[in-house]
């Protein structure tokens, strides 16, 4: 009994140590930008493992005021309709994404029999997460790719410290500086000038609308840039972006 409640005061004190490290990492991004992001590190040791030193990085850090407000307006719009309003998680975003989660794998379950029957490969279930800017920012920095529970309540507790430590200008820079836009691409000022070949202070609205809509999915599009859904989805976008408010 002894050496369970050891076992068990040492993971709560591991628990304790570390999430206090990243109180001390979130707070110390007030002034100082990240260098690089947990996500980031790792979809680079994939592409060196896969590539080796014909894999690259590209990124290169852009003040607030240097990105073009149009795609600041294009990526709240796209991703995050209430960024400026909430407080770093949208509960309600989080329950309807899972409802219609739940409803995809029933039906993907349906449409899995069917093709088993007929001795077809069962298609991969899409899945939506409703994750707010905040949230996003905080796995990509912090946190694995995995999909548990357990990381999806850290990422709530992370996102929520950012938005102690952090105002959302601040949070919406170093979002916009590390997201991934392709395979090696992070930031905005990559992603203009190897999408566009300009800077991201130059950003027109309609290109700002297309790699706000990269997002979810940006090595996939990056495959497809003739993308009828790009294109389409980029002109929604554009409508919106008059209505997105900036912080």
């Amino acid at each position: 009994m002894k050496a369970v409640l050891r076992l068990i005061a040492c993971l709560a004190v591991a628990g304790i140590a570390l999430e206090l490290f990243f109180v001390v990492r979130i707070a110390a991004m007030a002034v100082i930008d990240p260098q690089s992001t947990a996500f980031q590190r790792s979809a680079a040791w994939q592409v060196a493992r896969q590539k080796g030193s014909e894999g690259g990085w590209r990124q290169e850090w852009v003040p607030y005021a240097q990105i073009n407000d149009t795609l600041k307006r294009a990526v709240i719009a796209s991703e995050d309709a209430g960024f400026v309003d909430h407080n770093g998680v949208e509960w309600e975003a989080i329950e309807r994404a899972r409802q219609r989660n739940a409803k995809a794998e029933e039906l993907a379950a349906k449409r899995a029999a069917r093709a088993a029957a007929r001795g077809k490969p069962m298609q991969p279930v899409r899945l939506r997460g409703g994750s707010t800017i905040t949230q996003q920012l905080a796995k990509n920095l912090l946190l694995s790719g995995e999909r548990t529970m357990l990381r999806k309540g850290q990422e709530l507790v992370l996102a929520t410290l950012l938005e102690v430590f952090l105002d959302k200008r601040r949070i919406l820079e170093i979002y916009l500086n590390n997201v991934e836009w392709g395979e090696g691409v992070f930031g905005a000022e990559a992603a203009s000038q190897y999408y566009f070949k300009k800077p991201a202070s130059r950003l027109g609205a309609n290109e700002a609308a297309r790699l706000a809509v990269m997002l979810p999915s940006p090595k996939f599009f990056e495959r497809r840039p003739g993308s009828p859904y790009l294109s389409g989805r980029a002109s929604t976008v554009v409508a919106r972006m008059a209505s997105a408010e900036l912080p």
